[in-house]
């Protein structure tokens, strides 16, 4: 075998094998889990507002969805459907494939400490964009742990009555609008970290749009 020379050299192996780190499904899904969390996310914090967990904090308007409380309640419950959906369809997909234990497994709490120190310390590699580092495999397990308990959660606000179960699980319906509230800001403040890992590397998106 012959190692590979010059800008070869520098291609992550996935490159050279022709194979996509980022599949069309994955791609497709992905996009459409985004478009679905942020309308939930906005149309959510106008829900918030006409009944507030908290008295003394409320969302601004500018940065709401659905302008009154119907208006809102019909954007989330849409993109609800959308988001378990999609999300049924990437847990399957994934796991079909082996993609979601080939990518996020093994794991453990040495290996995130170490990445997360490299990644403080700019230290940390992001040449082959088809292998994720501990730091990434926590936090997207963490998110989808995360859209799982929003998804309940809702379910237990919602639908109550319906739900007498899931309700009780979540500590009763003031307790469940409590666990939904702290599991959409887990999931705004994922979305701001990945946002700010996308503009510190820019080929991660291209990769997410390409697929290469």
């Amino acid at each position: 075998m012959v190692a590979p020379r010059g800008r070869e050299a520098h291609e992550p192996a996935s490159a050279r094998r022709g194979t996509l780190p980022h599949p069309g499904w994955v791609r497709v899904t992905h996009w459409l889990n985004a478009l679905a969390a942020i309308v939930m996310m906005l149309s959510g914090w106008q829900i918030y507002d006409a009944s507030p967990i908290f008295p003394s904090f409320m969302f601004p308007m500018s940065i709401t969805l659905g302008g009154w409380l119907a208006g809102a309640l019909q954007w989330h419950f849409t993109a609800m459907w959308l988001l378990m959906a999609n999300g049924a369809v990437y847990i399957v997909l994934s796991v079909a494939s082996g993609r979601l234990f080939s990518r996020l497994f093994p794991l453990s709490p040495g290996a995130v400490l170490r990445d997360l120190r490299s990644a403080l310390t700019g230290k940390l590699s992001h040449t082959d964009l088809s292998k994720y580092n501990a730091v990434q495999k926590l936090a997207y397990l963490a998110v989808i742990v995360d859209l799982v308990v929003l998804v309940l959660s809702g379910l237990a606000i919602w639908k109550s009555v319906q739900f007498p179960l899931l309700r009780t699980l979540m500590g009763g319906y003031d307790s469940a609008r409590v666990v939904h509230f702290l599991a959409m800001a887990l999931l705004a403040a994922f979305l701001v970290v990945h946002v700010v890992m996308v503009v510190l590397v820019p080929r991660s998106l291209i990769a997410m749009l390409r697929g290469r």
